[in-house]
């Protein structure tokens, strides 16, 4: 399959507390809050939502296509996500704005305060799709991801047209938008991803119940932090899939956009629906193992090793076949 992800690209600054936020939150003051935390480290890292699925989906043996905008800043990264199998040739490049920039801090409890600059990544509403699929010979899938709000409903908006199936994946920005905003970039999608507050977040500013959003989607996939992920559809049980163990908790920043790259990967094998959730939650414990969302180094038989022991040998059986890691 050919599938473009288009979402933010950006640079991660992450920093660790040690401590926790909750111990310096006074509910009476909040809406007088100031405050500042000492951090212990800084790391900083290549990020944001779509490079960060497109990387992983990449790692994986697939070549996805990367679509988002950037600064003049991005060589070094773009050289970096292409040196690893991802097609960076319909990224649009700004000429007067640098590339995005994701500034959190996590504490002990693996609670996050961050900032997003957008920069560059306002400049996303300018790229049409039209030319992309032209240029790969075709889109067999589109993730919606976060973005510059107009280019997230262009990039909605064409693939109705062009009668490409997308995936909605608004994520951080439920936030921020409104329910006819949120409405529009979900109705015709085959998936609707987010995580559990959002899902409850898109339901209380839609005005749609879990049914109704059952009835406009093909299909809704939950992850539920510590818990897993559900995967919903109308009609049909819901599908609970386990978390896969990680050996270390480094830093849960990207975690979410693993798990979205393991789920692609999945679909364009033409796996079950379990089996892309099983890939995807295997493919965030690297992520969640190491501090930065492009940090870690996957190779093939560990890869399937512990997703054997995660899921069972029938799982890595059926996933081996399609798996090509760059390390054996």
């Amino acid at each position: 399959m050919n599938i473009a992800v288009t979402g933010s690209i950006a640079t991660d600054h992450l920093m660790t507390f040690k401590g926790r936020f909750a111990d310096s939150l006074v509910v009476e003051q909040l809406d007088k809050i100031s405050l500042s935390f000492l951090a212990d480290d800084l790391q900083i890292r290549r990020g944001g939502v779509a490079a960060n699925i497109a990387f992983g989906m990449a790692v994986l043996g697939e070549r996805p296509v990367l679509v988002g905008a950037v600064g003049q800043d991005f060589l070094d990264y773009r050289s970096w996500l292409e040196r690893n199998g991802v097609d960076c040739g319909s990224v649009h490049m700004s000429d007067t704005k640098h590339t995005a920039r994701f500034v959190c801090t996590t504490d002990d409890d693996m609670a996050q305060i961050a900032t997003f600059y957008a920069g560059a990544m306002s400049e996303a509403r300018e790229i049409e799709l039209g030319p992309i699929v032209d240029r790969v010979g075709g889109l067999d899938l589109v993730l919606v991801g976060a973005n510059d709000p107009e280019g997230m409903r262009r990039h909605t908006t064409e693939c109705r047209t062009r009668g490409i199936p997308f995936i909605a994946d608004p994520s951080q920005q439920l936030a921020f938008a409104d329910g006819p905003f949120i409405r529009d970039l979900i109705k015709g999608a085959t998936f609707l991803f987010t995580n559990e507050y959002e899902a409850h977040l898109t339901e209380q500013k839609t005005g749609w119940s879990a049914d109704d959003i059952l009835d406009i989607v093909g299909t809704r996939v939950i992850t539920k932090g510590k818990e897993g992920a559900v995967v919903l559809r109308k009609g049909a049980s819901p599908v609970e899939v386990p978390v896969a163990g990680e050996v270390v908790r480094a830093d849960p920043t990207g975690v979410g956009d693993a798990f979205r790259a393991g789920f692609l990967c999945g679909l364009s094998w033409g796996l079950e629906l379990e089996t892309c959730a099983q890939l995807g939650s295997m493919l965030a414990t690297y992520v969640i193992e190491t501090v930065g969302t492009q940090e870690y180094v996957l190779r093939q038989e560990d890869f399937l090793t512990r997703l054997a022991a995660a899921y069972g040998d029938p799982v890595a059986k059926t996933v081996e076949p399609h798996l090509s890691c760059a390390r054996p």
